[in-house]
């Protein structure tokens, strides 16, 4: 769910104009990317807009900073250098009062998982503190009406797909991350689960839609790609939390096979001839779609780590070479990824940078 974006569909042929597919021919003529030194400059450029006094990042939002941070870790675990550590303790110290709450269960499930993966990487047991804390918040989200699952805001007047997604991420992260809790997370992960497959927010095309009715019915709101996408995550995760509580291989495999159908649906009707994923808002986004396809990026690279298909190799592949080919000279990333754009921030750094870092990341072997 978007707070603050403008939703405008592009009018037939806007791509097309002669400028836009002369750069298109460029670009596919041109040599492939290195992936690794377009991320280190993409690093660079991104924290030029990073505020030592706030812990976040100028030209975006608190959740966007959330995603920010997340990136940050990613990049750590594939580089060795620049060392963001101090970054990411700085962002937890200068924001930790608050203990990262607010009044949106989306926004504090993004907070969440940015120290999930903190602990995961650093180790460092405040990140895992700070990460239940936040998660036992989000249940107080839960309750009966429609059957189940959180709320989006706490003024609770809408449920929908982004704030469950997250919840069953991040619960089903925890079950893996928090081994002494494990059958809590994992209850809550798969209660989620049973409630979101049954709410009827995944549609007859496979896509997700933004949430669900006064009467609990699909609202058949746009299907964002961040939903496409925090779904195959936690997915992903609670397959690998089942197996690790034991016998529970062909339920993992179940949720492997779903979050792989949902993933093809994505990439078959959200992208264009070339490939290059698009969300319809582009390129007016506003302030929060412009950050949704690397979160599906992001996403999709849990699955292919999890569930490898040379299919969704090839996807990131393609998506992260044109980021790179059509960045600007000083190594920033707009929000439309098959061209040239003038709508560069923070929120489109990170965006693209998911993107191209999912590209990177090894996977498993394949089937095919």
């Amino acid at each position: 769910m978007m707070r603050s974006t403008v939703s405008l569909l592009l009018p037939a042929g806007v791509l097309l104009l002669a400028p836009v597919a002369m750069l298109h021919s460029q670009a596919q003529d041109s040599p492939a990317p290195d992936l690794p030194a377009c991320a280190a400059a993409g690093i660079e450029s991104l924290q030029k807009w990073y505020v030592q006094e706030t812990g976040q990042w100028q030209t975006t939002g608190w959740w966007n900073a959330a995603n920010a941070t997340t990136v940050l870790i990613a990049y750590s675990r594939l580089a060795p250098a620049p060392d963001l550590k101090p970054a990411i303790q700085n962002t937890f110290a200068r924001n930790s009062k608050g203990g990262f709450l607010n009044q949106y269960y989306d926004d504090e499930g993004w907070w969440a998982l940015a120290w999930i993966d903190a602990y995961q990487w650093s180790r460092d047991s405040r990140y895992l503190e700070m990460a239940e804390q936040i998660f036992a918040d989000m249940t107080q989200g839960w309750d009966d009406t429609c059957g189940g699952g959180i709320w989006w805001r706490k003024d609770r007047r809408y449920k929908n797909a982004i704030a469950n997604e997250l919840f069953l991420s991040v619960a089903a992260r925890l079950a893996s991350a928090a081994p002494e809790q494990r059958r809590t997370y994992l209850a809550w992960a798969r209660r989620e689960w049973r409630w979101f497959a049954a709410s009827g927010m995944i549609n007859a095309r496979g896509l997700i839609n933004d949430g669900l009715t006064a009467t609990c019915q699909n609202n058949a709101r746009n299907t964002w790609t961040y939903n496409q996408g925090v779904i195959l995550g936690g997915l992903s995760a609670l397959a690998a939390a089942g197996g690790e509580e034991g016998g529970e291989q062909g339920e993992a495999q179940s949720l492997l096979d779903r979050a792989q159908a949902i993933a093809l649906a994505a990439i078959t009707q959200l992208t264009d001839s070339d490939g290059i994923l698009h969300d319809t808002c582009e390129p007016n986004c506003g302030n929060d779609a412009v950050q949704f396809k690397g979160i599906f990026a992001r996403n999709l690279g849990a699955l292919q780590a999890a569930a490898p298909s040379p299919r969704f190799r090839d996807f990131l592949e393609t998506n992260a070479r044109r980021i790179c080919r059509i960045q600007t000279p000083d190594h920033r990333f707009g929000v439309v990824w098959s061209r040239a754009s003038e709508a560069v921030n923070a929120a489109t750094q990170v965006s693209a940078l998911d993107a191209i870092l999912a590209a990177m990341a090894p996977s498993g072997v394949e089937k095919r």
